[in-house]
């Protein structure tokens, strides 16, 4: 389906994801087809939302039958950009860092892990599912030889901003930003930055929330 290019909200693509993941596990438990009302039973959004969500890339099901989950599965995975490969490497061979290395299903969607960087000179030599381990002095050749589009940080935030900088130098124009710290980059460079830390906090109050209410 071609779809006009135009604005879509933020929010609108954040939610795809999680469409994308629900649609994988119905086509596992062989569903074939699925209303907006019983798919919103399942993800706990309403069906309107779901419907208004989908008709921003023109609409995916028919009146009365509802949607085709491989199709609109594979829609979805289209418009996410699933259907092509992204080169990634990942900066911070530490425990986060192999611990992204090892998540073999990135490859099934289409990231497809070129290089993995650390300062630690123990490191060096060690491979991860195939990937070895380089010093970060070789990090700018590397980039020059390969062409990588996503970068992962998963380093300290004294360093985080400099080695962004090298990345968007040599090319690099998408960084996953682990490193606790807000990058200010180059506006055409897409960061999308995850605070561990505060996601726990968020979690911390609603827990506390929840044991008021109920206490």
């Amino acid at each position: 389906m071609i779809v006009e290019a135009r604005e879509i909200s933020q929010a609108v693509i954040g939610r795809l994801p999680r469409y994308h993941r629900y649609l994988g596990e119905l086509i596992s438990e062989g569903v074939e087809r699925i209303s907006s009302s019983e798919l919103s039973k399942r993800m706990k959004v309403t069906a309107s939302q779901i419907r208004q969500d989908l008709n921003n890339f023109g609409g995916f099901g028919q009146q009365g039958y509802g949607y085709n989950v491989k199709y609109l599965y594979h829609e979805i995975g289209k418009i996410l950009g699933l259907d092509k490969e992204h080169n990634m490497i990942i900066i911070g061979a530490g425990n986060l860092g192999q611990a992204l290395a090892n998540y073999a299903a990135f490859e099934g969607r289409g990231f497809i892990l070129k290089g993995l960087f650390d300062v630690n000179p123990r490191l060096q030599g060690m491979s991860i599912r195939g990937v070895p381990i380089r010093m970060m002095d070789d990090l700018e050749e590397f980039l020059k030889e390969t062409k990588i589009e996503i970068a992962t940080l998963t380093i300290p935030k004294a360093r985080a901003l400099e080695v962004a900088n090298i990345l968007v130098e040599n090319g690099v124009k998408a960084i996953w930003n682990f490193a606790h710290i807000d990058l200010n980059l180059p506006e055409d460079v897409i960061v999308e930055n995850v605070h561990l830390s505060e996601n726990l906090m968020k979690l911390s109050y609603n827990i506390s929330r929840y044991n008021e209410e109920h206490s």
